[in-house]
């Protein structure tokens, strides 16, 4: 699928099918967080990869906005550097890329950030100079996706040279 048809349709997945993503698609979706640009490359994140059906329950019960996490296929954590400029935005950067790998591999996900801090750290050894920024459920959908996207008109999102002003077909010629 092209670029835009996997922004145009992809939508976040909480409920996800038993069937198990192949080890190639995991690694697709690694190497777009790996290849993803970071500030000024620092390439400053560290992603856990969570794939035990233990590791996953536990990575639910230390959420506070995940607990369906538990039926993902696998997880990801992204960490990163706080004390790097843009590290929120890079870590935003890395779970679009990888959210897109597999979607085009038809792989739905879903994305949460509230974490029962001391217990995340402590189950997965996260070291205290890095910050759980985001984790990623990753598995096949349970339903179909329709892929139709409730989201407002370019015209009340976007004003051409001015905030107010109202854009025109002719502005985008």
């Amino acid at each position: 699928m092209d670029a835009f048809e996997a922004i145009a349709t992809k939508l976040d997945v909480r409920e996800f099918a038993s069937k198990k993503v192949p080890g190639e698609v995991k690694r697709k979706v690694l190497e777009a967080a790996r290849l993803t640009a970071s500030s000024r490359n620092s390439q400053h994140w560290r992603f856990i990869l969570v794939q035990d059906r233990a590791n996953l329950k536990r990575l639910a019960a230390d959420s506070t906005s995940g607990k369906w996490v538990e039926g993902a296929d696998f997880a990801v954590m992204i960490l990163t550097d706080p004390t790097v400029n843009g590290n929120m935005i890079d870590a935003g950067r890395a779970l679009q890329d990888m959210e897109l790998a597999a979607w085009d591999s038809g792989v739905a996900s879903g994305i949460y950030v509230g974490v029962v801090e001391d217990a995340v750290r402590r189950d997965y050894a996260i070291p205290d100079g890095l910050r759980v920024s985001a984790i990623l459920g990753f598995g096949y959908p349970k339903r179909r996706i329709v892929g139709r996207k409730n989201r407002k008109p370019l015209e009340e999102l976007v004003f051409p040279e001015r905030y107010g002003e109202r854009l025109q077909p002719s502005n985008l010629a």
